[in-house]
């Protein structure tokens, strides 16, 4: 066994592999700025050693065999530098999955904008559930297993299932992550445009997408979304059987008969038209039937029986940040937060919450962070995507210095446009009033019983669910 040093290691992939090589008997440690909750916590309960910070002493400490680079990180950091510097050996973290944990495994992959950490925990499950005892690699903590990532029970002729990103892969390989993962069978959930910091079009993710696909051996499968023509587009050049998944009656794999109920979806699923189980499943709204068909399709093509699966679905518990649901707060206030940082996710997430709890308020409290709605490239998508809520409030554009002031988000005029739908809007960071805690003022006046409180965010929102769970629970 060697020693592993993570440079980056508090970004959610890196610090779940490093506690499943850990466990796996490889002395792991790592370094990172800005670590929080869940991913510090999860690598303090695994007992893995990271230092707060960059520094060359800290790897010059570890004396590693291995430097795994983070995609974060770039030249200049110092601890990369004193890498190059003595000639350690560098790796990429897709690198190491596909060598370390895909191996002779079949490896499965989901794909797509959206969805991702949700379709592949919930694979995961079904095919745990079905006995197979999968390996996998999860951008999140699914709460079936309390682990982002482990390595396959079989070891090898078993299955790895990988949360297949297409973002790049480090500073000296700028593929796609999930060029990397050896796909034998793939989900594209749907392609749509984002991280522009590395992408120039949508033109450009497709390509990518279309390389991946090339990838999958004729003895492999595609599922593919029907309903989305950019997926349907770039598997037209698939070597491999494919299959669609969706709601249009050219899909293979479809669902009728939806109803929401209690914790449960539930729909009758066809397979070409054919009607087939009744089954339940505790996700809302309908982006996550299309993601538990696009799940139920691949265990299929795994050996999962059907009658497995319809026991395991009900069972399924969603990731942390996945509409994770805190009830029971003062004034009969419920929280849902979610990851949602892309105008098609905050709408089909907004719409999950109102179909949920019907004739309730929806308060949205939304941080543009990630390197595309940080810009004004989604200026007029951000308008329209909050139709269910009544309120809006719009945290600070995370590092907006990054851009030209004709490149960034126009927090103010979306304030204005979103006003003229008719939402109460609070912009928070604009006044004297110290951040988050603004925010939180704002809602001691604002709040009404029996709200719905939507966090959305792919980063921290500086602390402040746990600053209004402290205030409001």
């Amino acid at each position: 066994m060697s020693s592993i040093y993570f440079l980056g290691i508090g970004g959610t992939a890196m610090a779940s592999v490093a506690v499943a090589l850990s466990h796996s008997g490889h002395a792991v440690s790592g370094s990172d700025t800005g670590l929080y909750p869940p991913m510090s916590s999860y690598l303090d309960t695994h007992n893995i050693r990271y230092f707060s910070g960059f520094s060359e002493k800290n790897i010059e400490r570890a004396i590693p065999d291995l430097v795994v680079v983070g995609n974060a990180v770039s030249r200049g950091n110092c601890e990369l530098e004193y890498a190059l510097e003595h000639r350690l050996e560098l790796i990429s973290m897709p690198e190491l999955v596909r060598r370390e944990l895909i191996s002779g495994n079949t490896s499965m992959v989901v794909t797509g904008t959206h969805g991702k950490t949700t379709t592949t925990s919930l694979l995961s499950w079904l095919l745990d559930y079905g006995g197979l005892k999968p390996g996998f690699l999860i951008g999140g903590i699914p709460e079936n297993f309390s682990l982002g990532c482990r390595a396959s029970g079989m070891r090898e002729q078993g299955f790895f299932v990988t949360e297949g990103d297409e973002y790049d892969t480090a500073f000296f390989d700028k593929r796609s992550k999930f060029m990397l993962y050896r796909p034998d069978i793939a989900i594209v959930n749907n392609i749509e445009f984002d991280h522009a910091d590395i992408f120039d079009s949508l033109d450009e993710i497709k390509k990518s997408f279309r390389r991946f696909v090339n990838l999958i051996p004729r003895n492999g499968a595609l599922l593919v979304n029907g309903d989305d023509p950019a997926a349907c587009g770039v598997a037209s050049g698939a070597l491999c059987p494919v299959e669609r998944f969706g709601f249009g009656e050219q899909c293979d794999w479809s669902a009728r008969d939806i109803s929401c109920g209690g914790d449960l979806t539930t729909f009758t699923i066809l397979y070409r038209g054919d009607p087939g189980e009744t089954l339940s499943v505790p996700l809302f709204g309908s982006h996550n039937v299309m993601n538990t068909l696009a799940a139920v399709a691949a265990a299929r093509h795994a050996g999962v029986t059907m009658e497995s699966i319809s026991r395991a679905l009900p069972l399924f518990r969603r990731p942390k940040r996945r509409m994770e649901i805190t009830g029971g707060l003062r004034s009969g206030i419920t929280l849902v937060e979610d990851f949602a940082h892309h105008p098609t996710a905050i709408r089909a997430t907004l719409d999950a919450v109102a179909a949920l709890y019907p004739g309730r308020r929806i308060v949205a409290c939304f941080e543009p962070r990630s390197n595309t709605t940080t810009r004004n490239i989604f200026q007029n998508e951000l308008a329209r995507c909050f139709e269910p809520a009544s309120v809006v409030v719009m945290g600070k554009v995370h590092r907006p210095e990054r851009y030209l002031p004709e490149e960034q988000l126009d927090t103010a005029l979306l304030a204005r446009e979103l006003q003229i739908r008719n939402k109460t809007v609070f912009l928070a960071g604009t006044g004297t009033e110290p951040y988050p805690q603004d925010i939180l003022d704002f809602f001691s006046g604002a709040l009404r019983n029996d709200d719905v409180v939507v966090m959305m965010s792919n980063g921290s929102f500086s602390n402040l669910k746990s600053l209004f769970l402290d205030n409001f629970g």
